[in-house]
């Protein structure tokens, strides 16, 4: 039996969260399309390198921190991610 976790997604300009709720792989399949267009960007000068397959909960979160701020146009995308 997998442990299930929960992810708070928070947009900073409007102060909204969202959570989903999950198995590690079922967030990283939730989220893979935000960890590719990260993962796509991480050549870029001064991106981080994005693990698009973390294995856990912490490093799926941080994973998501940097792929959302290499996508964004001037470095921070304004969203943040965190474990409940």
């Amino acid at each position: 039996m997998s442990k299930i976790y929960t992810v708070i997604k928070t947009k900073d300009r409007d102060g909204r969260t969202y959570e989903q709720t999950g198995t590690i792989e079922e967030l990283v399949n939730a989220y893979s399309y935000t960890l590719d267009c990260g993962a796509s960007w991480a050549h870029e000068e001064g991106n981080s390198k994005i693990n698009t397959l973390p294995k856990t909960a912490k490093s799926l979160v941080i994973n998501l921190n940097k792929a959302v701020n290499n996508s964004a146009q001037n470095g921070y995308a304004g969203e943040t991610f965190a474990l409940k």
